[in-house]
């Protein structure tokens, strides 16, 4: 069930006038709910996955019940050991079976040796790799005994299937999500207000940015030896504006969907176009898979507190798990092995951690090194997201080898409205960079016609541009 669509649209006000006006007194039925309602809308694409994530569940369910009775550090390991295997063994094979016997088979032939092996038609699970890391952080936070093992079977079905943010993020923590399903909830008027507007900017950012911005990449991209470098410059800045609003639009829908049931999710952007560096981009960018690997990969790999060496090598483990986590295809990895290349020398000059306030924190505008940064960071990034975007190594090398070697040729075409869209969605995060998404306080100041003539234009906006629908990009992660 798309968020974008006519069946959420429904589906949404049914379960929250069934949530606050039917099941309000009861916290337990309120959960069972949120259960019911999660696999309804997870099992709209495909029902024959449920068992999958209930599984997964209930497998981590079990193994932090035992956690929770067993002190011999051997048990434990075990334990830990086996929800781990478990949870990837899963995301392997769905997600990466017919990847690496394709490798296989060609590294074989490669030495004169041939390998048969059967490709699978596998169908990937929508959202495996976002609720296989959320309750994997859960058994793991439990075996690090930072986090008590849950007794209430319902409240941890509810924390792994939860459907605002089930199938793209945020990637919550159970140390903070678990435990909101514990208390009542009672409905805030201020705090759905706050939801509704960032359901309605988020909204924006996925139909009316990212959607025309598919239109176009997907021209250009699928036709890339027909355009010149200039042309293929373009489709590389839209599909730098194609995701963020995708994902990042996704995020907001999510986060205020979970605001009108009176839970509180993590933010997962923080404007990273606006970032001085790739350091900053990264603290900005998909937060919640970030902190992830930071916390559960990065820091137990030694961090940054080893030697040089250490530090590079769990830089690039880092950035490159990150890549190989979206999808089965070099195009990612290297996509990640760039990033590591780009962040190298901020941290071999340890300047890593330099951008950690707000760009023009205490001004209207940036001084001209801030733009300049900014500008540097936002062209690294557009090109590494070619290889993010390319069918394969060969259509990204090529891709990006046109853009240069092409540069002369004259643009293709000039999408004027979609410009005029991103002209506002820049300056709409602009003025709204210190808040947690755009417009969370917008229009505090203004008298009330103006504040709905603007909310009117939004949907307007959003409407007239339903007829372009695309599904969202990182549902097939």
């Amino acid at each position: 069930m798309l968020f974008n669509s006519f069946d959420f649209a429904v589906f949404l006000p049914i379960v929250f006038v069934l949530y606050w006006f039917v099941t309000q007194k009861n916290l337990r039925q309120q959960n069972f709910l949120i259960v019911v309602a999660s696999y309804v809308f997870y099992g709209w694409w495909d029902y024959r996955f449920l068992s999958l994530i209930v599984f997964s569940s209930l497998v981590d369910y079990t193994i932090g019940r035992l956690l929770g009775n067993t002190e011999n550090t051997a048990k434990r390991k075990l334990l830990l050991t086996t929800s781990i295997v478990i949870n990837l063994g899963f995301l392997a094979f769905f997600k990466y079976y017919n990847f690496f016997l394709d490798n296989f088979k060609a590294t074989f032939s490669f030495f004169g040796h041939p390998f048969d092996g059967y490709t699978l038609n596998i169908i990937l699970p929508v959202g495996i790799s976002f609720y296989t890391f959320q309750t994997l952080s859960y058994t793991i936070d439990v075996y690090r005994k930072q986090l008590e093992p849950t007794k209430d079977l319902l409240a941890f079905l509810a924390f792994v299937s939860f459907f605002p943010q089930l199938v793209a993020g945020p990637i919550e923590r159970a140390t903070n999500l678990l435990p909101q399903f514990y208390t009542k909830r009672r409905f805030d008027y201020h705090n759905a207000v706050i939801g509704t507007r960032q359901i309605l900017w988020g909204l924006f950012k996925k139909v009316v940015i990212a959607d025309q911005c598919a239109e176009y990449v997907n021209l250009i991209f699928d036709h890339s030896t027909d355009y010149g470098g200039v042309t293929l410059l373009l489709g590389a800045f839209l599909f730098a504006f194609q995701i963020y609003g995708d994902f990042s639009g996704y995020s907001d829908i999510a986060i205020g969907t979970s605001k009108l049931f009176g839970f509180n999710l993590m933010q997962n952007f923080a404007y990273p176009y606006f970032s001085r560096d790739i350091a900053e981009f990264w603290r900005r960018w998909h937060i919640s898979l970030s902190t992830w690997f930071r916390d559960y990969l990065y820091i137990p790999l030694g961090g940054s507190r080893g030697g040089l060496w250490m530090k590079i090598r769990n830089t690039f483990i880092i950035f490159l798990v990150s890549g190989f986590w979206h999808g089965a295809n070099w195009t990612f990895i290297v996509w990640g092995g760039l990033n590591a290349l780009y962040f190298l020398p901020l941290l071999l000059s340890k300047t890593n951690r330099r951008n950690l306030d707000v760009v023009a924190q205490n001004s209207t505008l940036p001084t001209v090194r801030e733009f300049f940064q900014i500008a540097v960071t936002f062209l690294l990034t557009i090109l590494a997201w070619v290889f993010f975007r390319a069918e394969n190594l060969s259509h990204a090398f090529a891709y990006l080898g046109a853009i240069f070697t092409k540069i002369g040729e004259p643009l293709a075409f000039t999408p004027w409205s979609l410009f005029i869209f991103l002209t506002l969605l820049l300056i709409m995060e602009w003025m709204g960079r210190r808040e947690q998404f755009a417009i969370e306080k917008i229009g505090s100041n203004w008298k009330l016609p103006l504040r709905w003539a603007f909310y009117l234009i939004i949907c307007l906006c959003i409407i007239g541009s339903m007829d372009n629908q695309q599904d969202f990009i990182y549902f097939q992660f």
